[in-house]
């Protein structure tokens, strides 16, 4: 089976042609074929530029079962199809007169000539499919955060941060502008389009925020989005990590992730009628989020560190509920200017995740609500952060897992968060994040042999 950009004629696709001639205006000499694991690793295979044809018409083969959660050995061969319209020269060159450029792919099935079921990037295409067959389009705008740490001698990471700035300060404080700048200018160059950058509460922490797309190319966007900061950040000498929690006792790391549905050109979130301007639809698929919180919370919280970031007190939201106000509950509703920003907020994912899965997830869990007609509470306009265990009982309000072992056993019990992943992820996620968490829990901390080692 040939891939989709070639045409019937044996010709490529006019997105695809556009690449090609791009190709050689640039001076591009390598291409970088882009894919992500189960995990959210991204994977790439590296052709020479006068391959982008043959990408393009029959894709170009690899070895499968060399990645995490793909296919045994024995169902091994899979394909490469490049999305053309994912086309971007790096932003970082070899030297001045060629050119590196990424494109990222769909996973074929060798054997059956269709999507590959393990292809996280094919799980978000469902989810989005299913959306469209609701009459919607999925809108997405992540707020992923990062640390910069410095170097040692050997080039290794530390968790020295390399300035002792605050929220919204500046330099002498935040001693990173230059960084923050340069990883702007990159993603620029790359097509993003970037609304603001800041230096965030912890020392060495920071946030670019760039607007909301369509779901897959906001997935594809986070994707690349954490390629170039860390690449930028080497070449400041600095490390940049996308760890939920690095450094204990301050603020960690989230990926707030705002979301929309817009119909027949409208969007569908929003109500003028409504108090918070908010439709019944809106509504319904908070509900669903809210319904299916501790199973999600295993792919958009998806190691052991980032439930060291999800407990009270550190402006992260562990409690299931939402508001128009305060920041502790799980979703709020952001202030809208305009019937078309009228969205939610998801303040819980972490920039650990798989964007494609995260995403996924969620946009089945919320059209799963829409789907049931699910009722949403009244907004928790308090802070729950200051409720008692009573107070929370009153209210209703539950809690996110407070490790990544409960946030498991909640996705085994949720059959609409299974079917979201589809039963391939889902058994290779659940089998990695299993041993990873059993791994944890037969390890002893630095901090248990201070605390015990003498005193026992």
């Amino acid at each position: 089976m040939t891939s989709e950009n070639a045409q019937p004629d044996g010709g490529l696709s006019a997105e695809a042609q556009d690449v090609l001639d791009e190709i050689e205006e640039e001076n591009v000499d390598f291409l970088r074929l882009q894919f992500t694991d189960i995990l959210g690793t991204v994977k790439n295979v590296s052709v020479p530029a006068d391959q982008a044809e043959k990408a393009f018409t029959e894709g170009i083969y690899f070895d499968g079962s060399s990645i995490n959660g793909f296919v045994r050995i024995q169902e091994s061969d899979m394909r490469l199809d490049p999305d053309p319209s994912t086309f971007a020269i790096l932003p970082w060159r070899n030297d001045d007169d060629s050119a590196a450029a990424r494109l990222i792919c769909d996973v074929i099935d060798t054997s059956s000539g269709q999507p590959f079921a393990g292809d996280p990037r094919g799980i978000l295409k469902r989810a989005i499919q299913r959306a469209e067959d609701m009459g919607y389009t999925v809108n997405a705008a992540p707020e992923p955060e990062f640390f910069l740490f410095e170097e040692d001698e050997e080039g290794r990471a530390t968790t020295k941060t390399n300035d002792v700035g605050g929220y919204f300060d500046l330099a002498p404080k935040d001693l990173a502008q230059d960084v923050r700048r340069d990883i702007i200018f990159g993603l620029e160059d790359m097509g993003f389009d970037i609304e603001a950058s800041h230096h965030e509460v912890a020392e060495g922490q920071h946030e670019i925020n760039f607007t909301y797309d369509d779901a897959l190319s906001t997935a594809d966007n986070v994707a690349t989005f954490r390629a170039v900061v860390r690449a930028i950040a080497a070449e400041h000498d600095l490390h940049a990590t996308f760890m939920p929690k690095p450094i204990p006792r301050i603020n960690g790391s989230g990926m707030h992730t705002h979301f929309s549905l817009f119909q027949d050109g409208e969007n569908a979130f929003h109500d003028d009628d409504d108090e918070f301007n908010l439709s019944e639809t809106a509504k319904q698929f908070t509900a669903g989020i809210l319904d299916h919180a501790e199973a999600l919370a295993a792919v958009t919280n998806p190691t052991v560190n980032s439930y060291k970031r999800l407990v009270p007190g550190y402006e992260a939201p562990v409690y299931v509920a939402w508001s128009d106000r305060n920041r502790s509950a799980l979703i709020r509703k952001p202030a809208a200017r305009v019937p078309a920003a009228s969205r939610i907020e998801a303040r819980f994912p972490d920039p650990s995740c798989n964007p494609y899965l995260a995403f996924a997830a969620l946009i089945h869990a919320g059209l799963d609500g829409i789907e049931r007609g699910l009722d949403c509470d009244d907004p928790v306009r308090e802070n729950i952060y200051e409720f008692d265990e009573q107070k929370r009982e009153e209210y209703g309000i539950t809690t996110l897992p407070s490790n990544l072992g409960e946030a498991i056993d909640a996705l085994e019990s949720d059959e609409v968060i299974q079917d979201a992943l589809g039963e391939h992820v889902y058994e290779n996620f659940v089998e990695a994040k299993t041993k990873e968490f059993e791994e944890y829990i037969v390890e002893v901390s630095q901090w248990e042999l201070d605390q015990y080692l003498e005193t026992f």
